[in-house]
């Protein structure tokens, strides 16, 4: 039989942009304390990317410079970049596009993935597609967003939110049985009403009457969005490792998205893992959407050894959601 050609994660690379919003700057610009954030949260602080001109390409590009050094390759080894964004830099061309130039990737092609919080697992499974094809050797996935680019920060309710940052992962073929093993990614376009940005695409337009509504800010129905996803991530996370017979005793780490700590533990829970088990920075970085699951990686590299059964669990505005099993195929 011939070896089955998996997509390993063989380098991590990130970038987080060096102001910090603290809650108690936010204390100072609406309503709200540190205290209430922190216990409903879980966030102290965010990064946020300041300066004219700067889009989520500024922060994409250097992710992917540091993931090529640590590997010791060049960027015109990649084959393609995928980039999870629902802040690109514009309407087109892609921030991919934009961020490969940024780097000298010349031999590769890029496209952006949007799939809001959910888009770094929606996209690691399309690029392990373009490794087990056997066409594509070094696949390179990226989630970024400059959040703050969309955020209202006269709003309490999601100021509080969100942060800037990006991390990517290097996919390489590998025939040891490691790599992603196996995903299970859902959506459902009823949520749209819960969590989106109204206007600036087809729908509705940018008008002067758009801008004044201040339809082009995060908007987001906090109790729905929260119901839904601690349901979501917690239900397909148990589906995952009982599809897989993965025990809680086979699991090393859960990988949650990073947006409230309280689904992080509902669904740390349902999995029956400990919080010791579990990856959590949202205190420092808050949620930075697509970028959180690969920025936990890239913070917990060094603790994580070849072998490890991985669990990554994600759930977006839309609303999307899914579940990837990973075997960790490196020592750092």
């Amino acid at each position: 039989m011939p070896t089955r050609v998996t997509a390993a994660i063989t380098a991590v690379g990130a970038f987080l942009p060096e102001d910090k919003l603290t809650n108690a700057d936010l204390e100072k610009m609406v309503d709200t304390t540190d205290e209430w954030i922190r216990t409903r949260t879980g966030i102290s602080e965010r990064r946020i990317l300041k300066g004219v001109g700067r889009g989520t390409s500024e922060m994409v590009a250097p992710a992917v410079k540091q993931l090529c050094e640590k590997r010791g390759i060049d960027p015109k080894e990649i084959d393609c970049l995928i980039v999870a964004t629902v802040t690109p830099d514009m309407v087109f061309p892609a921030t991919a596009n934009i961020a490969c130039e940024k780097i000298g990737a010349t031999n590769a092609f890029g496209f952006d993935l949007s799939a809001a919080c959910s888009g770094f697992l929606f996209a690691l499974s399309q690029g392990a597609a373009l490794i087990e094809s056997g066409r594509y050797k070094k696949v390179v996935v990226c989630g970024s967003d400059k959040m703050s680019s969309i955020v209202d920060y006269t709003d309490r309710t999601t100021c509080v939110l969100f942060g800037d940052a990006a991390a990517a992962v290097l996919l390489e073929p590998n025939t040891e049985g490691y790599g992603l093993m196996d995903s299970i990614l859902r959506s459902d376009g009823s949520g749209a009403n819960y969590l989106r940005m109204k206007a600036g695409g087809a729908k509705y337009p940018a008008s002067v009457e758009t801008v004044m509504a201040k339809e082009h800010y995060i908007y987001q129905e906090g109790q729905s969005v929260f119901k839904f996803a601690v349901k979501g991530m917690a239900d397909v996370s148990a589906e995952l490792m009982e599809k897989n017979n993965l025990s809680a005793n086979d699991v090393s780490w859960l990988v949650p998205h990073q947006a409230n700590l309280r689904i992080i533990d509902a669904t740390a829970n349902r999995m029956g893992l400990s919080r010791d088990k579990v990856m959590i920075n949202i205190q420092k970085y808050g949620n930075t959407t697509a970028a959180t699951v690969p920025l936990c990686l890239w913070e917990w590299e060094k603790q994580l050894h070849q072998g490890e059964n991985i669990v990554l669990a994600a759930f977006g505005g839309g609303f999307t959601w899914g579940a990837t099993w990973v075997k960790w195929a490196y020592n750092s």
